[in-house]
């Protein structure tokens, strides 16, 4: 009996020490549990802090980026790292703007309004509103949509507008949307679209456009979720040298970055001269060019630069431009679009089946060679394939690019078809023929310095007196030959006028001769 009750005694005390046991393991799953949880939060929020999802965390954890995006890829307006151009908020920038002060009703409600509110989007450069916390939650830093212009460069001006951008058709006006109780960004620029800013001869036939901020405007008809450029194709369009050092050339550093996500709205629409560079236009942009003058549509966009991006005369500024894209950028882009073969010349051991290929570009109105016969049967003396041709409004670029980049060499008069080297492979030689009357210096900004920069051989060739048809016009003891620097004082038109449209060239072939035994040195190095 004993040995009964002391069973039965013991039984409570087992079932207790299972129970206890239990109750423990129970615990220590729940513990495990609750550590795996925890460890899995952490292991999240540790990724989303590392990777930085933004609009994950936005709008699923109620989160705000606490890092402004710059605006645009470069950071600066035109490369201008000292900040020189004006913004619509009168030179303030929105980015160190602070709210303005509310109750702490209104900043809760405001912060909880915000939650999901769109951010500075890198990529798409979409521009709206954004809130950025201190520590303790007490002060809100707001960045607006932004529209900024450059009117400080000697060569351009250019207005660059983030936001709800409106562009009425046949009008000359482009609209930056703004709340209508904000006052003080109504201000407006004037801007004419073409990279000659001074030059009012030629920016006379360009349109003005006004670029203004508004609270009304007309409702969008056609929204584009691309980028766009507005500039104009008037100027002195129809010269290559100016296609170029103009527009082409602007063009690519403006919109190569966008790589072809952008659409071209053109004022002053010549449909000959987008036909001429259609190939170049369609590698920019993957969108049709639209004709601003002739469109009936209220256009909407997230991004619009109003101008092209420009620096010297037929030059590229890799400090200013996006990506830090050069000259060499530029040939190697326009050699591809025309799906040109040849990338560099080959040396002279290369050309053992084959002679060295010389182009003559041969003008012939003005500045023409008078003894083009005595010039190719020279070169042709000294081993040269002679191609003469001329390139004008009406050529075929396609056809030309490829007859220019088949030439190791390229020769030719001070003029616009020398903008033609361009096409030429890298390592190639270009011979510039200066006339007469102090025009080296000319001849070097528009086309020595370029051709340095494409990364060709450049040698530059000067007449003399007696090569120069000046003297069928005027005595050797007029200040033509006498002080020619003498007119460069005076406006460019006399220049022009006197030493550029009224002079041709008669080459003295002997003297000549070794500049071209220069260019065949060249292909040996």
């Amino acid at each position: 009996m004993s040995k009964a009750k002391s069973g039965a005694a013991a039984e409570p005390v087992k079932m207790g020490s299972k129970l206890k046991l239990a109750r423990n393991g129970n615990q220590s799953r729940r513990l495990r549990l609750a550590m795996l949880v925890v460890g899995c939060f952490l292991v999240a929020m540790t990724y989303l802090v590392a990777s930085k999802p933004r609009g994950l965390v936005r709008s699923s954890l109620g989160f705000r980026t606490s890092m402004l995006t710059p605006l645009s890829g470069d950071g600066v307006l035109n490369g201008d790292e000292n900040g020189r151009h004006s913004t619509a908020s009168g030179g303030k920038d929105p980015q160190n703007s602070q709210a303005s002060a509310e109750s702490n009703d209104e900043k809760e409600e405001s912060i909880q309004g915000e939650k999901n509110a769109i951010v500075v989007d890198s990529t798409s450069q979409e521009v709206a509103r954004t809130h950025e916390l201190t520590e303790g939650g007490e002060q809100i830093r707001t960045l607006e949509r932004k529209s900024s212009c450059d009117l400080s460069d000697e060569r351009v001006d250019i207005c660059e507008l983030y936001g709800d951008v409106r562009i009425p058709g046949n009008s000359s006006s482009v609209l930056f949307m703004e709340s209508s109780n904000d006052t003080e960004h109504k201000e407006a620029w004037r801007v004419r679209p073409y990279p000659r800013k001074g030059d009012e001869t030629c920016l006379r036939e360009v349109r003005e456009l006004t670029i203004r901020a508004t609270s009304e405007a007309p409702r969008c008809t056609v929204h584009h979720n691309v980028s766009a450029i507005v500039f104009s194709v008037s100027g002195y369009t129809g010269n290559v040298f100016h296609d170029f050092s103009d527009l082409l050339l602007p063009l690519f550093v403006t919109a190569r970055q966008f790589d072809g996500e952008v659409q071209f709205v053109v004022t002053d629409f010549r449909r000959w001269w987008i036909n001429k560079y259609r190939l170049v236009l369609q590698r920019l942009s993957k969108h049709p060019v639209m004709d601003l003058d002739g469109d009936e549509e209220v256009h909407c966009f997230k991004q619009v630069i109003v101008g092209l991006r420009a620096h010297q005369e037929f030059q590229i500024d890799p400090a200013r431009a996006p990506n830090g894209y050069t000259l060499i950028d530029f040939t190697r882009f326009m050699r591809s679009t025309y799906s040109l073969r040849r990338e560099t010349v080959n040396n002279i051991e290369d050309l053992a089946a084959r002679k060295p290929r010389l182009l003559i570009i041969a003008r012939k109105k003005t500045r023409a060679f008078t003894n083009i016969g005595d010039i190719v049967a020279m070169a042709e003396g000294l081993g040269y394939e002679v191609v003469v041709d001329e390139a004008n409004v009406s050529s075929d670029m396609a056809q030309f690019a490829r007859i220019v980049n088949s030439c190791d060499v390229m020769m030719g008069v001070h003029g616009a078809g020398l903008t033609n080297l361009v096409f030429l492979p890298l390592n190639a030689t270009i011979i510039q023929i200066v006339p007469w009357g102090g025009l080296e210096w000319m001849s070097m900004l528009d086309f020595g310095y370029p051709a340095m920069a494409m990364g060709l051989h450049y040698l530059q060739y000067s007449i003399t007196i007696d090569e120069s048809t000046l003297t069928e016009q005027y005595p050797r003891d007029h200040r033509v030959f006498t002080d020619p620097m003498s007119f460069h004082g005076t406006e460019f038109k006399v220049v022009r006028s006197t030493f550029m449209k009224t002079q041709n060239v008669k080459l003295d072939v002997n003297r000549f001769k070794g500049v071209l035994w220069k260019a065949l040195e060249h292909m040996i190095q």
